[in-house]
């Protein structure tokens, strides 16, 4: 007979306890969004802005990569994808086999040594047709540098008008927004005047609206009171223009090392995010700025450095389950031929190739560097770097799709039992980081609806975001049979 000793009493009281201090806990702790996040921002300066730049950016993104890769086999060989060896290097083959992978069946063309270096050249190609350009930051800081007051009113002014007329047109990226300068003492003033400046401009031309998914960039985060001063302008904006409370959004810069570790040796990220009262949406990494405030010297300066993987785990560390998107920095290498011209000589086309090919490298490394430390957004300064951003995300998610799908699949079968498949050894924690996976490859269109539905789990199930939850609720529901799904 099974005996209990705590009384009844005692434990709803202290369970009761337990509840207020989880809940408050799940408040600060609200897991990662369901909301698609943006693989990557691309900063421009704002006297460059016009309200079809975005679509002006993705042309040049789509020739870039067809005038250094006409073919799926010379972009695998430049970015090494996995098998590129076995790949031909001659025009008619590569036809002939780019033309038997496109009749073959989904499921036969994933057997063919090609599948992963042909379906990312397409997805790529496809991606900078339809949308090349998801985020764009009109930049009024580093990108505009310091000029005169009045040329910097003028050009808050006009870009303003320039978005309102990309939202008429609809010409603008998905998501967009503006950075000012930092509110330091020397530059505080500035970035409030083009602030008030370039909203005002925007809602008068724009019948009182924002663009969605519409973002202030506060750069050269350090204290509290910075994002504090922001908000409060926020309130000022919003309330002088009849906006919905909340309506402004803003992002952080992590690009000092006061950012990462205060002066009492704590990490403030945290504390820094709610100063902004829920409108702090990101926080995106500054890699130069950062390398420079460690004293590294401009030589060194890189993604790859290894104080930028110090910062990337603090950060990630200090916001995760947050809900707050992070986002890494930008290579710093751009990918453009030294010849220019229409009639260049062979020598120069090669050298151009050899240029282009060499910095693709060098971001397609750098971009995967960041996905695999958990970073899925970061910084494109150039057009000509989307095709490798782009590449190296597919890859980084196809690659390892069908070992995901069939892990998660044979996971949820099992119902929260620990399974064995093949040499690898899956727990709850695991089966939640392939859960993981399939949110952030639909999000950021490597893999479709239908492929994700191979793991036995409805488009609901995924964006739970819950493994457990999966697994309560199908358990509560019935047995589950071998196709994974309750009878």
């Amino acid at each position: 007979m099974i005996k209990l000793t705590i009384p009844e009493s005692a434990k709803e009281l202290i369970l009761t306890d337990l509840k207020i201090a989880n809940t408050a806990f799940n408040l600060l702790y609200p897991g990662e969004i369901i909301q698609r996040q943006p693989v990557h921002t691309v900063y421009g300066g704002a006297n460059l802005f016009k309200s079809d730049s975005t679509q002006k950016m993705g042309k040049n993104a789509l020739n870039n990569l067809l005038t250094y890769a006409p073919n799926f086999s010379i972009f695998a060989k430049a970015l090494q994808l996995k098998g590129f060896e076995t790949l031909p290097e001659n025009d008619i083959e590569v036809k002939e086999l780019s033309l038997k992978m496109s009749n073959l069946k989904e499921e036969d063309r994933k057997k063919e040594h090609a599948w992963l270096s042909w379906s990312v050249y397409n997805k790529v190609m496809a991606k900078l047709e339809k949308e090349a350009v998801e985020d764009f930051r009109i930049d009024f800081e580093d990108g505009f540098g310091n000029r005169s007051d009045k040329e910097e009113d003028e050009t808050a002014y006009l870009a303003a008008k320039e978005l309102a007329k990309g939202m008429k047109e609809k010409t603008i990226s998905p998501f967009i927004g503006i950075r000012i300068k930092p509110f330091t003492e020397d530059l505080k003033y500035r970035g409030v005047r083009t602030l008030d400046i370039f909203i005002s401009s925007l809602l008068e031309a724009s019948d009182n609206k924002l663009p969605e998914n519409f973002v202030v960039m506060l750069p050269k985060v350090t204290i509290p009171e910075q994002i504090e001063a922001l908000v409060q302008l926020f309130e000022i904006l919003e309330n002088a223009h009849h906006l919905k409370e909340g309506s402004l959004k803003m992002e952080m810069m992590v690009e000092a090392t006061q950012a990462v570790m205060d002066a009492d040796g704590k990490n403030p990220l945290f504390r820094l995010i709610r100063a902004g009262k829920g409108r702090c949406i990101a926080a995106h990494f500054g890699t130069y700025d950062y390398t420079a405030s460690c004293n590294i010297t401009a030589k060194y300066q890189t993604m790859a450095h290894q104080v930028c993987d110090f910062a990337h785990h603090m950060t990630r560390v200090a916001l995760g389950h947050t809900g707050v998107m992070l986002s890494d920095g930008a290579t710093n290498v751009m990918p453009v031929g030294p010849h220019r011209g229409q009639n260049l000589t062979i020598q120069q086309e090669i050298e151009n190739r050899e240029v282009v090919h060499k910095a693709w490298k060098l971001g397609f490394d750098h971009t995967t560097h960041s996905l695999i430390n958990g970073f899925y957004q970061g910084w494109d300064l150039n057009p000509a770097q989307l095709p490798t951003r782009y590449a190296a995300t597919y890859a980084f998610f196809l690659d390892s799709y069908e070992d995901a799908a069939i892990r998660l699949k044979n996971f949820v079968e099992k119902a929260a039992q620990a399974t064995l498949l093949g040499d690898v050894f899956d727990d709850a924690a695991t089966g939640q980081g392939l859960l993981n996976y399939f949110l952030k490859a639909l999000n950021c269109g490597a893999i479709t609806e239908q492929e994700a539905l191979a793991t036995g789990l409805s488009l609901e199930e995924i964006r739970s975001r819950s493994f457990y939850k999966i697994l309560t609720d199908r358990r509560s529901k019935g047995p589950i049979n071998n196709q994974g799904f309750i009878p």
